[in-house]
């Protein structure tokens, strides 16, 4: 059995695949790594140089028989799915660059922790370019890890994502995300809810690569956070934060008593007003990171139509 699956959907990124093949093939520390992948419709050359790479070390394995184009969240939940069984799981995006500790550095903190309960690890990132040149460091979350937080926000970035084994077995039991939702925001919601453990990492130990054709990028400054998320509007929020309470009620015999009266609090206060939707976010205690997102919130509760 491997001590860690790296999970790699691919598409499009033959570009930027072997700098990130390169940095799997020098990550230290490790026992007998796979690199389980799948590629989703490319066409380009990304599967002919997925094929061709050779982990020292390691194993390198191609996911079979799995539907063509699913999408990022789909792809990477089905390759957790399909994926034989290791000590640990960790998402790969196909355009960053991992420091030679990243893998090792998350199995040490996972495996203090009990084996039996679902356990996530995740961390900041080094925002870098397209060519690699630092452009800053993704926001440190100044509030702790929760389900509280994870209802209405997503810290954990998938391609810092690792997942213990009870982690793995818990996302597989709920089932696909809802639509429009990512595989990060998903795990991070069911591990929280279920009564797991999210390790939040502050060393960044990736090199994110921001190009303008990332599935999800990321914003270094608050100020400009603040702008995409207004560009964004409340619509898109109220969207996926509907069909997030929506799978959740559906997967509710996974959760933890307290998690599952949250969803229903504000399962049911979106049928009513705003000042309905207003004190249930009170009632649940549900919170995003920072005071200024934390009022978007509470406006867009108002602002939205239910």
């Amino acid at each position: 059995m491997s001590d860690i699956a790296v999970l790699l959907s691919a598409y499009n990124g033959h570009a930027f695949l072997p700098a990130q093949l390169n940095s799997l093939a020098a990550q230290a520390g490790l026992g007998a790594p796979l690199l389980f992948w799948r590629d989703d419709g490319s066409t380009d050359a990304t599967p002919d140089l997925l094929r061709r790479f050779s982990w020292p070390g390691g194993t390198v394995r191609e996911a079979g028989a799995l539907p063509p184009r699913q999408g990022a969240a789909r792809s990477f939940l089905a390759l957790l799915s399909a994926c034989p069984e290791a000590d640990a799981y960790a998402f790969c995006d196909q355009d960053d660059v991992w420091l030679p500790e990243k893998l090792s550095r998350g199995l040490r903190r996972l495996a203090a922790l009990p084996t039996d309960r679902p356990a996530l690890y995740c961390g900041r990132q080094r925002l870098v370019d397209e060519a690699l040149k630092p452009v800053g460091l993704s926001p440190l979350p100044p509030r702790p890890p929760a389900f509280a937080n994870a209802l209405v926000q997503n810290i954990a970035t998938g391609c810092t994502v690792i997942l213990n084994p009870a982690a793995r077995r818990l996302v597989n039991a709920a089932g696909p995300a809802p639509e429009g939702s990512m595989h990060d925001w998903w795990c991070y919601l069911l591990v929280t809810g279920a009564g797991g453990e999210v390790l939040f990492d502050a060393e960044p130990q990736i090199l994110y690569r921001q190009h303008g054709r990332n599935a999800v990028g990321a914003a270094p400054s608050a100020a400009r956070r603040g702008m995409a998320a207004a560009k964004r509007g409340p619509a898109a929020f109220q969207r996926i934060f509907a069909a997030h309470l929506e799978a959740l009620d559906r997967a509710s015999s996974l959760l933890t008593p307290e998690a599952a009266a949250k969803v229903a609090v504000l399962r049911a206060a979106r049928q009513r007003g705003p000042l309905a939707r207003l004190r249930a976010l009170r009632e649940v205690g549900a919170y995003r990171q920072r005071f200024s997102e934390d009022l978007v919130l509470r406006a867009w509760a108002v602002l939205s139509p239910g």
